[in-house]
Order: structure tokens, then sequence, then C-alpha cells
């Protein structure tokens, strides 16, 4: 049984997400404040993964997690938050974070980034994808390390959540090749999971992924052009 520890000061949030994960067979630990959650920490590591509020009084999210970090604990966080702009989930994953996740998300999002956050070094597991091969990948100016999930750009790092990441290695590791929208939506939730409105709505989701991953790349270089769109059917990554 996984355990994962909630530090959000919304007590109907917290109470309302920790009842949704124990209902998932999740072993569950809840703060209000960011100083409890640290003392829990210094009392007893079990925690697999913290879901972390950014806006909270005395520690802010962002402080709890550089308390963690700087202490050595490096278990997985993701991100709450009602802030949506990019700047807060480029400042939360470079502050080491996994994911960032809005709260007016459903939990049947966050469960689905939970699950492949844990699911980790436990590729092929049923019902999850794969993760990517640990091994070190390079191609052009870019370069991935899936061990940390952490993708570069002409030596600089690319804020990628963990979705956008498997996203950019699916594709960079099949260079050239033209990859469908189904199997680029399966790297980030499970195989045959149907989103949107009828069947292939899964579609809008793909492109909404590529819009905000060109985003990030393009933020640090403008002619970025490494992947290309193919009508209808995909997207493939350039091998030019």
């Amino acid at each position: 049984m996984a355990s994962i520890m909630i530090v959000d000061d919304d007590d109907l949030f917290r109470e309302s997400v920790a009842q949704n994960l124990v209902d998932n067979g999740f072993e569950v630990t809840a703060f209000s404040r960011g100083e409890d959650a640290m003392a829990h920490f210094e009392a007893e590591d079990r925690t697999d993964l913290v879901l972390l509020d950014w806006k909270m009084p005395g520690m802010t999210g962002i402080d709890v997690l550089a308390r963690m970090r700087d202490t050595g604990i490096q278990v997985p966080v993701i991100f709450f938050t009602v802030l949506n702009d990019q700047i807060y989930e480029e400042a939360a994953l470079t502050s080491g974070a996994v994911d960032f996740v809005e709260k007016s998300r459903s939990f049947h999002i966050l469960l689905r980034r939970i699950e492949l956050i844990l699911a980790g070094a436990k590729s092929g597991e049923a019902g999850v994808e794969p993760a990517p091969s640990a091994e070190e990948f390079a191609l052009g100016d870019l370069e991935l390390n899936p061990e940390t999930g952490r993708a570069y750009w002409k030596g600089k790092e690319v804020g990628l959540t963990l979705g956008e990441f498997r996203i950019v290695h699916f594709l960079a590791t099949r260079a050239g090749q033209d990859i469908r929208y189904r199997d680029l939506y399966d790297q980030v939730h499970d195989t045959g999971f149907f989103a949107g409105t009828g069947a292939e709505g899964y579609r809008v989701n793909v492109r909404t992924f590529i819009k905000r991953i060109r985003q990030k790349f393009r933020s640090l270089d403008p002619k970025f052009a490494a992947i290309e769109n193919y009508p209808g059917f995909g997207y493939r990554w350039s091998n030019e």
C-alpha cells in the first residue's frame, strides 16, 4: 500500500482528496501546515509521494519543498494550486516537483498522475504504460534523463511535467516516425482510456500537451521546430 501525504490548509479540499485516496487503496497522512509535515518527516519517513498546496500560511509549498530537498528528502512532490499561470508551474518544476495539478481538475486526473509517478520502476505493471528506459538519450540538441524525468535543449533544462517528458521521450526515441494521437495519449493515461467528446476525443488532449511542450521549448529557443504535425494522424520528432 503506497503512502501519500497531503499538505493543504483548505480543510474541505484536503479531507475530500484524502477520502478519495483512501477509497482507492492508499494510506494517507494529512496536514494543514508545512511545519507539521516537516516534523512528520523528521519523526518517520514512510511517505511515497507528497501532494503539496502552493499557497499556505507560514511555510508555503515552495518553502516546504526547498526544506525537503535541503534535508535530503527526495520523495516525489505534486503541487496543488489554483494558480494556472505557466510561471508557477515552471517554478514548481525548477524547485524539484515532478508534476503540477490545478485544483479544478477532477480527482480522476489526479489519480492517474499519482499512478504514473508511483509506477516509476514498476514498468510493465498492468494498466500502466511502461516507463521510459532508464538510459540517458541524446538526439541533436536534445538530451533526456529518464531516471530524473528531466529534459535539456541546447544545454538548458526544459521544465516538463512527467506526462510531457514521457511524450517527448516517446517521440524522440522514434525520431522520423509518424506517431498516432492514441499512442501519444497512452503515454499519459491508461491504455484504452477515452477522454473528450466522441470516441477520439483524446486528440484534443494530445494537441494541448503538444502545444504546451512546444511553448516550453520555444521559451528557450524561438526557432524550435522539432515536433512536426501529421494532420489527421499524429506527430513526429524531426530527425534532421
